[in-house]
């Protein structure tokens, strides 16, 4: 079952559709509520090597859906520390909870002050108003 609309306001988001919550120097990232509402139910989920590096704005993993392939755009620069294998084994729970249950991957990150370029939660609102 898809997930009620919403978007944290602990969060920050890349215009991807991508989200990160940056937990000290370590963030999680995912995608949003919108992202997962756009791609219907998720398939598959190819996470990152643990211990490799990601860079803002690049590719780090895919997800597929039965509509589409997506790629996953890395809101911040970092060394990916975990990813989460329930959603490797049961991608749908990215639809389910896409906040919670259906976090994608945990990097450390390599230059905090990335988090400035990214939209805090009424920027994104705004921007899913002028798409």
């Amino acid at each position: 079952m898809a997930a009620t609309e919403s978007y944290p306001v602990n969060l920050k988001y890349h215009r991807e559709h991508d989200w990160a919550r940056i937990e000290g120097g370590e963030a999680v990232f995912g995608i949003t509520w919108k992202a997962q509402d756009m791609l219907g139910e998720l398939v598959f989920f190819q996470p990152p090597v643990v211990g490799s590096t990601v860079a803002k704005d690049g590719v780090y993993g895919e997800v597929e859906s039965v509509k589409a392939v997506s790629d996953l755009v890395a809101p911040l620069s970092g060394k990916v520390i975990a990813f989460n294998e329930k959603v490797q084994s049961e991608p749908e729970s990215i639809n389910a909870d896409p906040y919670g249950e259906g976090w994608l991957v945990r990097v450390q990150l390599s230059d905090p002050g990335e988090a400035e370029a990214l939209l805090d939660v009424e920027a994104y609102k705004q921007l899913l108003v002028e798409e």
